[in-house]
C-alpha cells in the first residue's frame, strides 16, 4: 500500500469508502466527508477545521457536516462535526468513534476502521438529525477529496 494520499486506498477501496458515506447518509440527514491527505501541517485538528472551512462544509442548513481527515504519512486523523452537532451531542460522542476507528487502525485495516467510523457517526447521527425522505437534499460530495 502506497503513502500518497491519492494512493493509499485501492480503487474497490476508495469505492467502499463512498458507498459507507452513501448508506450512513441514508440514515440521516447529517453530511459526511472523507479528507486525505499525506502529511498533517501541524495539529490534525486544526487542520480539519481548516478543510472544513476549504470544503464548504460549515454551509449545510442545519449544519450537520462531518469531516473525517486522515494524513496517511503521519498517521494522524480526527473526525470535526459542525455547530448543529456538537451543540446538541455529548463531548465523548466523536471520542468513541474515534477509539473504534483507531483500534482498527492500529491493526493495519484502515478501509475498515475508516468504513465503520463513518457507519457509527451516521447511526448516531440519525438519533439527531433523521433522513428527511424525499425532502433529503445531498448537500455535500460523498467523493473524497485529496490534497498531498
Amino acid at each position: 500500500m502506497s503513502n500518497s494520499a491519492k494512493d493509499f486506498f485501492s480503487d474497490p477501496q476508495k469505492e467502499a469508502i463512498k458507498q459507507a458515506i452513501i448508506s450512513a447518509e441514508k440514515n440521516t440527514s447529517g453530511e459526511i466527508r472523507v479528507h486525505i491527505e499525506e502529511k498533517c501541517p501541524g495539529d490534525q485538528v486544526d487542520r480539519a477545521v481548516q478543510l472544513f472551512a476549504k470544503l464548504n462544509m460549515h454551509k449545510t442548513e442545519l449544519r450537520n457536516g462531518v469531516l473525517f481527515y486522515l494524513a496517511v504519512k503521519d498517521r494522524k486523523f480526527a473526525i470535526l462535526g459542525d455547530g448543529g452537532i456538537n451543540d446538541i451531542v455529548g463531548n465523548d460522542f466523536w471520542d468513541r468513534i474515534k477509539e473504534h476507528m483507531l483500534n482498527r487502525f492500529k491493526d493495519g485495516k484502515f478501509t475498515e476502521g475508516l468504513c465503520e467510523g463513518i457507519e457509527k457517526a451516521g447511526e448516531q447521527l440519525k438519533k439527531y438529525f433523521p433522513y428527511k425522505g424525499n425532502d433529503d437534499v445531498n448537500e455535500l460530495s460523498d467523493e473524497i477529496s485529496f490534497e498531498k
